[in-house]
């Protein structure tokens, strides 16, 4: 179990391996507890639901699913490709950088869907 994560909710991350690999897409949820991020737009499930109570509109639901960390690529905010990322100090305390070019990668908010 990893407790930090150097993806954060917000981030956008090129999928590297997988059937989605190439895929980029902004990261809507971080599951520390699997080391596992959900990605939009990236392993989507398909679900046939039949109507009930709780579900009265019968039909196929689209579902996200979570993909593993290792799987995913933070992508460079200058050139625009996959990236690793690294820590470096400043006055003002730890901010994340882009390994290739060095850059500090902004804290991007997002609105909850909830």
């Amino acid at each position: 179990m990893i407790k930090k994560m150097k993806l954060k909710k917000g981030d956008l991350v090129a999928v590297i391996a997988g059937k989605d690999k190439g895929k980029q897409g902004q990261i809507t949820e971080v599951v520390l507890k699997d080391n596992k991020v959900v990605v939009e737009g990236v392993n989507v499930m398909k679900k046939h639901a039949k109507a009930s109570q709780q579900n009265p509109q019968s039909g196929i639901i689209t579902k996200q699913l979570p993909i593993h960390a290792s799987n995913v690529m933070l992508v460079d905010p200058k050139s625009g490709k996959p990236t690793r990322v690294g820590k470096k100090s400043t006055k003002d305390g730890w901010v994340r950088i882009a390994k290739n070019s060095g850059t500090e990668i902004k804290e991007t908010k997002v609105a909850s869907a909830k």
